[in-house]
């Protein structure tokens, strides 16, 4: 019994290291602002598509099909997708993190309190981080044929707040060159 409660305690406290250090990681990617408004109209749920796609099962159940396909190609072939994968959720999550920056900055700068915000934007990064983690280890099972691996939910959480953002921001603004500083600047429609 000892010894399952230890696993247990061991486990949770890597899950809380874990997600700790996602939400760190995320913070990190706003401090690297100023962000222009051309980029936050830049900013696309289509960027991300390619990666919703990649992990399919269906191109591999294809290439099974065809003839000399081995099971090391597969393997191989499932390495090389992960490592694009993660490529793309490193972005995925500099870009999260770099909206929740630009988010916060307005914050900061508003003339009046936004405390539904701030819960809005505690609440998207939890739930953010914690759909991260679970996707880095649905990719490990992924990587030796396991199981699938779903960013559905996180994608819609990054345009939920890409989409606030651009709420926030005036789009009057001139979109080339113009930095979030420079937008803040101008009064702040919050």
């Amino acid at each position: 019994m000892n010894l399952i409660l230890a696993a247990v305690c061991v486990l949770c406290a890597a899950v809380l290291l874990a997600l700790f250090k996602l939400l760190r990681n995320m913070a990190a990617a706003g401090r690297s602002l100023p962000v222009t408004a051309g980029w936050i109209d830049e900013l696309s749920v289509e960027r991300y598509r390619p990666m919703m796609h990649l992990l399919d099962g269906a191109d591999l159940d294809f290439l099974r099909s065809q003839p000399g396909f081995t099971p090391q190609a597969a393997a191989k072939l499932r390495i090389q997708r992960c490592q694009i994968f993660r490529g793309y959720l490193r972005s995925l999550s500099t870009d999260f993190g770099r909206i929740n920056g630009a988010i916060k900055l307005l914050m900061l700068q508003s003339r009046r309190d936004r405390p539904d915000l701030a819960t809005i934007l505690m609440r998207q990064q939890l739930l953010f981080a914690s759909g991260v983690l679970a996707v880095h280890v649905r990719l490990v099972f992924y990587r030796f044929g396991l199981c699938g691996v779903d960013v559905t939910d996180l994608v819609r959480i990054f345009d939920s707040m890409r989409l606030e953002l651009r709420k926030l921001v005036p789009s009057a603004l001139p979109t080339s060159r113009s930095s979030l500083t420079t937008v803040l600047a101008f009064p702040s429609p919050l």
